[in-house]
């Protein structure tokens, strides 16, 4: 797998798809258009630029053109619920710069340009927006296009919005430098519960190990080890979540050496111990 530029196809000729999600392959890719996903009834471990971070039900996103992405399923037995997510994409260009320049659309041009760090829902906006997500898959002509304003209207007027990239997180496109993220990405994704030293994770860059430090630094916005924590970390918040598995267990599974150490990196990144967090869904 490959960082690629994916190219949305218009099939109706608009400047505006909405569809059930139906790829499961975690590509790192992107695109010029903005991007919109509702996760209905899914969940796993979402990368967006320089932010990995795990997904659950009703959860929305937006995020702007030329961001590097991906989404990373957690399913059982390689199958996920049917229609499950509902991703919309749109150009800018779309809408208009004339009628973007309108007084009216003031807050629109303001989201649009947060969506540059991607941006992040509350549940409670997303099912607000479930409605007319869902009407949009199936609407055409002015009808799709008042369910596209009805969800943007809910995005504007969102009280609780985050940021889900860093501050001063700027992707420029580089296909060397983009197929040598998505490579290290996808080879960590299929082998995070095995150990992953510096030294061979370098050699699927085709770097040095101190080169690659750098280069992943530069463009995750974290450490390598940082990273790869906070991934074995996600899988184990949705194992103590969704499973009854000891947490021994559960630390072997994601790739800690040892339970010291997985009980180390979860408060590390969580905030308390791995016991704890699953006591809050008991």
């Amino acid at each position: 797998m490959v960082a690629e530029l994916e190219k949305i196809s218009y099939s109706d000729g608009g400047g505006f798809t909405a569809d059930y999600i139906s790829d499961t392959s975690g590509i790192w890719h992107f695109h010029p258009e903005y991007e919109l996903v509702l996760n209905i009834k899914s969940n796993g471990t979402r990368i967006i630029g320089d932010s990995v971070e795990l997904f659950d039900h009703m959860e929305m996103v937006l995020i702007a053109g030329n961001i590097p992405h991906s989404w990373n399923y957690y399913m059982s037995e390689k199958v996920l619920p049917e229609k499950h997510g509902i991703m919309v994409h749109f150009k800018q260009s779309s809408l208009g710069d004339d009628f973007l320049s309108q007084h009216e659309m003031h807050n629109v041009r303001e989201l649009l340009s947060q969506a540059e760090r991607g941006i992040g829902f509350s549940v409670e906006d997303a099912k607000l927006a479930h409605k007319y997500l869902v009407d949009m898959v199936s609407n055409k002509g002015i009808d799709k296009m008042i369910d596209f304003f009805n969800v943007m209207s809910i995005m504007c007027n969102a009280s609780r919005k985050v940021f889900l990239c860093s501050e001063n997180y700027k992707q420029a496109y580089d296909e060397r430098g983009n197929k040598a993220m998505a490579d290290v990405y996808t080879y960590i994704r299929e082998n995070y519960f095995k150990p992953i030293s510096l030294e061979n994770i370098s050699k699927i860059a085709h770097l040095t190990p101190v080169t690659f430090s750098r280069f992943f630094k530069k463009n995750c916005g974290a450490g390598f080890v940082e990273y790869l924590n906070r991934v074995r970390t996600n899988k184990a918040c949705y194992l103590l979540r969704e499973t009854d598995y000891q947490v021994h267990d559960i630390a072997i599974e994601c790739g800690f050496a040892s339970i010291s150490n997985f009980n180390k990196q979860f408060r590390k990144t969580e905030g308390i111990s791995p016991r704890d967090y699953r006591a809050q869904f008991k």
